[in-house]
């Protein structure tokens, strides 16, 4: 298997298993705080020397690589799931071609970035800053990324502003896949290998 697949299925699972808590948060309120961590943790690891080790370590990326399995295997139990990872692949071709958009992010998570190193990236105020740079920028690209679950929690902003900061995670995962050399013709014509690679 080549060190670029394997590297690509992590930037997959890094994708996957942060849109697996969008659709969680969207649907109870609720998420995995370890996962919610290692996506929010990848936003700010710009200059990490790996794609492994934007994430931390291969364990942190476990939930994201058993989802990928079960996509390409097409057991997949939430049809919303590769919906949403569609349309944050398609955001992300609109938001690598937009500098603008580009430059005004990177400035964004830099200003957090002491914040987050000093309150940890999850802390409340760390996610309403994410969570406003994902409005001020991504949110304004079309076409938009449609988080559908339960009003009630979709209506209260703190749960808008840790969807958004983990769909700012999630582009951060599709921006890698892409530089990685990743491309929806992968995900039809080589899943074989992607499967390999996230250990079938």
């Amino acid at each position: 298997m080549s060190p670029v697949m394997q590297d690509r299925v992590l930037a997959l699972a890094g994708l996957a298993q942060a849109l697996q808590q969008v659709r969680r948060i969207a649907e109870t309120g609720q998420s995995d705080a370890a996962v919610v961590a290692t996506a929010i943790d990848s936003v700010f690891r710009i200059d990490a020397e790996s794609p492994l080790a934007i994430y931390g370590n291969g364990a942190a990326l476990r939930p994201g690589l058993r989802l990928v399995r079960e996509y390409l295997g097409s057991r997949i139990d939430d049809p919303l799931l590769p919906k949403l990872a569609l349309a944050v692949m398609q955001i992300e071709r609109r938001f690598v071609g937009d500098a603008q958009s580009v430059a005004q992010v990177q400035r964004g998570i830099a200003s957090l970035a002491p914040a987050a190193e000093r309150l940890g990236s999850t802390h409340p105020d760390i996610l309403a800053g994410l969570g406003s740079l994902y409005a001020e920028t991504i949110s304004q690209l079309r076409p938009r990324v449609m988080v559908q679950g339960n009003p009630h929690y979709l209506g209260q902003p703190n749960v808008v502003a840790e969807i958004r900061s983990i769909l700012l995670a999630a582009l951060r995962s599709a921006v890698l896949w892409r530089q990685l050399g990743g491309s929806y013709w992968d995900l039809l014509l080589r899943r074989r290998e992607l499967l390999e690679a996230a250990g079938e």
